[in-house]
């Protein structure tokens, strides 16, 4: 049988008791008290779930890891299989993404790591334009070492 927890301690005007730590899907008592005169919290899980997913699935769309089960999908004939093996991956690189940006949100403050992720998409971006573009330069004869004798 679960104990009733103890009622809070009484506190003086402005004195803030931390809640302990929640395990996940737990909810904290401030969290299941619903204050009709309150601004609703913007970082609802339907809030954030929506904007994940609809960040991941547009940042996917027709890049180079779509592409490549496309064409793996292809060749082996197995969609069902390369669809798992797709889904798998992206569930473990998600995840790498999630624990390190849990990570760095310890020391780094989010207003900054926020701006830190744009600069680096920003640099990507740069850097895969440069590339593109160079590949469409022809390549002169001097770059290959094939100059023409005298």
């Amino acid at each position: 049988m679960a104990q009733d927890p103890q009622p809070p301690a009484e506190t003086s005007p402005g004195e803030v008791h931390p809640e302990p730590e929640l395990g996940v899907g737990e909810v904290s008592a401030r969290d299941s008290q619903a204050d009709p005169g309150a601004k609703a919290d913007p970082t609802t899980f339907l809030s954030v779930f929506l904007a994940t997913f609809s960040t991941v699935f547009l940042a996917e769309l027709g890049d180079k890891t779509q592409l490549a089960a496309l064409l793996l999908s292809a060749q082996s004939g197995r969609p069902v299989i390369v669809f798992l093996g797709a889904s798998l991956a992206l569930i473990c690189s998600s995840l790498v993404g999630v624990l390190l940006g849990r990570w760095l949100a310890r020391f780094i403050p989010a207003q900054l790591l926020e701006r830190l992720a744009g600069i680096l998409m920003v640099a990507l971006g740069l850097w895969l334009g440069r590339q593109a573009v160079l590949s469409f330069l022809p390549v002169s004869d001097l770059a290959i070492g094939q100059l023409p004798l005298p």
